[in-house]
């Protein structure tokens, strides 16, 4: 696999305003991104955990959405959210994490922007949520992620 950093570096620097600052720029694109990774990873987490204690908290809501059973995918949300931002943290199963989240985030995109009618401007967060789980499943991980020492990305 190629190094996409290398490839699209130049690009990324041509035809600043500042130019003296490429380096700077150029030091600071991965450690961005994997800033991105690590703090998207880390509030899915702690979104994730209060359901991880209790697991099947959500049925009711689950089922006023249309998830039935609703202690099942209650469940399935408990571990996934909880699970997905782990992994995101870690860089580990990057994009199968970050599918994962992508497709819990819509259903609360869905949730709070059709079911509760609150439209663009109450889905919006989620929206931008998924917008950045969404660019770590076309991405992958970068160099500094398990995925990379590991060797391996899906």
């Amino acid at each position: 696999m190629q190094n996409l950093d290398a490839e699209t570096a130049p690009a990324r620097l041509q035809n600043l305003y500042v130019p003296s600052l490429a380096p700077l720029y150029e030091r600071s694109f991965i450690g961005g991104e994997t800033f991105l990774r690590v703090v998207a990873g880390a509030l899915l987490v702690t979104h994730g955990f209060p359901k991880i204690l209790d697991p099947f908290g959500a049925s009711g809501l689950m089922e006023s959405i249309g998830f039935y059973p609703g202690t099942f995918w209650s469940l399935l949300l408990s571990v996934s959210e909880f699970f997905a931002g782990v992994c995101l943290t870690l860089g580990l199963f990057t994009r199968a994490a970050a599918l994962v989240a992508t497709v819990i985030l819509l259903v609360t995109v869905y949730f709070h922007g059709i079911v509760q009618g609150q439209g663009l401007f109450g889905a919006e967060k989620s929206i931008l949520w998924a917008a950045i789980t969404i660019f770590f499943l076309l991405r992958g991980a970068n160099r500094h992620s398990l995925d990379h020492r590991i060797g391996r990305q899906l």
